[in-house]
């Protein structure tokens, strides 16, 4: 007997230096959100455009999924039991199936800026597909890239890790970028959680305006979706301080990502089914820096779906939000904004897609 109690305890003891040992390794190789900086490629084949006062253009905002959650796709932190596709072919096509949607012909692009989320750069959870690179080589525009979850090892799924985990916001443009920052955002987890867990942030871009001392200041995000809310506030008043103060430098200010929170009006349109499975938070008009900012989206269609099954817009189960689109400093103003029904294909979003006029 005590043969067996000391087996039982040798091998307790293997396990907690393991589990020790792994969380070091993710530690000393995560993400370091006080050092890691975006990258800003050199200048597009197709990156020939220039802006003015007064001049007009488009946005697209659009969170592809990292080409892994199409329609044929569920995710086991929203009900459903994947961690990943079943092969790289599916991967493989949703991403011809985003480049193609983002520029559906060789002239021709879906919006002069492209703000993309959930873009990896070699995860186990897409088969190592570099989507910024099939995404610029298709598109043919400048961009810039901010990491938000790097892990050596996410150990989650028990029985299907992601694994190697690396990914980010990526944005594009038909224009010169004059500079591209990753400004870190408050985390709600910490140690020794945080170390699997995304290092969300800010992907600032900057675009000169022709014979004007002001710039158009991009804002690409991807706030915080897994926690129980403390975070997505944190992020959103973060958000709402950096864009007060580029505002009132003289600068076009607009901002574009998914919120992981639903906008004023939607949950009227898309209430929630069922409560046990993922809620977003609540954007509130009164969350905006002051008089003249607006959020701006298209509730006629939803923005993203729940992964707790394949997409089926006959299942009884299928729940839709919005919680996809922008926030426009009072000197922009919007033309117009569309949900791109897309139907699920090759993301669990849909893009958001705005026209806007800079007025001086």
């Amino acid at each position: 007997m005590k043969r067996v109690f000391k087996g039982i305890g040798i091998l307790l003891l293997i396990i907690v230096l393991a589990l020790a040992l792994l969380i070091g390794y993710l530690t000393l190789t995560a993400l370091n959100p006080k050092t890691e900086t975006a990258s800003l490629s050199e200048p597009g084949e197709f990156s020939t455009g220039t802006l003015s006062d007064g001049d007009s253009f488009s946005v697209v905002s659009w969170n592809i999924g990292y080409g892994s959650l199409g329609k044929e796709s569920d995710f086991f932190m929203d009900g459903g039991q994947q961690s990943r596709p079943d092969n790289q072919q599916t991967v493989d096509k949703n991403i011809a199936g985003i480049v193609e949607t983002l520029r559906p012909d060789p002239r021709d692009w879906m919006a002069d800026f492209m703000l993309l989320q959930e873009v990896d750069s070699g995860s186990k959870r897409s088969y190592g597909v570099v989507e910024t690179d099939a995404i610029a080589a298709g598109v043919g525009f400048t961009n810039a890239y901010a990491l938000n979850y790097k892990c050596a090892f996410v150990p989650v799924p028990p029985t299907a890790p992601l694994g190697k985990v690396s990914s980010g916001v990526f944005t594009l443009a038909s224009t010169e970028i004059t500079d591209a920052e990753r400004i870190a955002l408050p985390s709600p987890f910490k140690w020794p959680m945080s170390v699997a867990n995304l290092k969300r942030c800010l992907l600032v871009t900057r675009v000169p305006l022709q014979d004007a001392d002001r710039e158009l200041v991009l804002v690409n995000l991807h706030l915080e979706a897994y926690d129980d809310g403390a975070g997505k506030l944190a992020q959103t008043k973060a958000l709402m301080e950096f864009l007060t103060a580029e505002y009132e430098k003289g600068n076009y200010v607009i901002a574009g990502g998914d919120f992981n929170q639903t906008f004023p009006g939607a949950l009227e349109q898309y209430p929630v089914k069922n409560a046990e499975l993922w809620t977003p938070g609540v954007l509130d008009e009164k969350d905006l820096p002051g008089a003249g900012w607006q959020f701006v989206t298209d509730l006629k269609t939803p923005t993203c779906r729940l992964l707790n099954e394949p997409y089926n817009p006959a299942s009884a189960a299928t729940q839709y939000y919005v919680i996809d689109g922008f926030i426009v400093s009072p000197n922009v103003r919007v033309d117009g904004v569309e949900t791109v029904d897309a139907h699920f294909e090759f993301s669990d979003h849909n893009p958001v897609l705005m026209n806007v006029t800079l007025q001086a």
